[in-house]
């Protein structure tokens, strides 16, 4: 039997010795710490494939720039993730903002154009720099056939002097995967140009091959989980009928009692054939801007 080791605090202690004192301790904190190690043992095995899933209003709850460090850095093979994700990180790149509020109401908000997350929020009138762009630069959408060609013509678009999730994984040709854009604000745009007659043909299907090609041709695989729904299952559907995961991490808030692809804990994938018997996973249960910046620095 193993004890329970206490976190011991030291002045000049980092975040990464911080984690790894996590690791012997107990609760959220010991599953933090194995993810960290899950997470450095991934990163270092050459014949693992990594796909990364995120969900949730990351980039509004300022997340952005370390998943853009992740891809710089991490060794991302493909990210899954949300139109709304995509969405926020466009809003930015086109030079908006979002913005901190611990005090509102949110019927004097609607008055004053401001869509709240949470404690954030952003102005209404980003949707009208949205459609510029989109306006401007319909006829070079043309070119895409899928999901994926669409959301890399939008990252080549995007300026490289304005850090973005799209731009980066344009400038690494990392394909984005995004099965559920239509439930966006990028979604928005492309129906209220379909409305006014313009033509466009995005294959919402093909994206599928992609994935389950990258599943079928690595040695290993191994996901990152952050949040869960969409953008996990999709990831997961692909490891069905390829390899299962070698190694899985998964932060999310929610419980398995309601069924939902964001509160089933990785080992629930084994019956699918998703996650491997043999498999090294861990499920933490934290807020994702908690838990995220604390990982990514714990092995950077």
């Amino acid at each position: 039997m193993d004890k329970v080791h206490h976190i011991t605090p030291e002045k000049e202690m980092n975040v990464s010795q911080l984690v790894e004192q996590m690791k012997d301790s107990g609760f959220g904190a010991r599953n933090l710490g194995q993810a960290s190690l899950i997470f450095k043992e991934m990163l270092g095995d050459k014949d693992c494939r990594i796909f990364l899933g995120v969900a949730g209003a990351m980039v509004p709850g300022g997340m952005k720039k370390i998943i853009i460090d992740m891809i710089n850095g991490g060794r991302i093979s493909a990210l899954v993730t949300t139109g709304a994700t995509l969405t926020h990180d466009m809003i930015e790149a086109l030079g908006e903002s979002h913005y901190q509020c611990d005090f509102w109401d949110d019927g004097d908000f609607q008055d004053k154009g401001y869509d709240r997350m949470h404690n954030v929020f952003m102005k209404s009138e980003v949707y009208e720099i949205l459609e510029k762009f989109f306006i401007g630069n319909w006829q070079k959408f043309q070119e895409a056939k899928n999901i994926t060609t669409f959301l890399r013509k939008i990252g080549e678009l995007l300026s490289d002097k304005e850090e973005s999730i799209l731009r980066i994984c344009y400038e690494k040709n990392i394909p984005i995967f995004c099965p559920g854009i239509a439930d966006s604000g990028i979604g928005l745009m492309v129906w209220g140009r379909l409305m006014e007659g313009r033509k466009i043909e995005i294959d919402a299907f093909d994206d599928m091959k992609e994935i389950i090609d990258l599943a079928w041709s690595s040695e290993k695989n191994g996901v990152i989980y952050v949040g869960g729904g969409v953008p996990k299952n999709f990831i997961q559907q692909s490891l069905q009928f390829s390899k299962g995961a070698t190694y899985g991490i998964q932060i999310t808030t929610d419980r398995a009692e309601s069924g939902g692809s964001s509160g089933a804990p990785l080992s629930e994938g084994i019956s699918w054939g998703k996650m491997k018997k043999s498999g090294k996973f861990v499920d933490v249960f934290c807020d994702a801007t908690i838990a995220l910046p604390l990982l990514w620095m714990s092995v950077k």
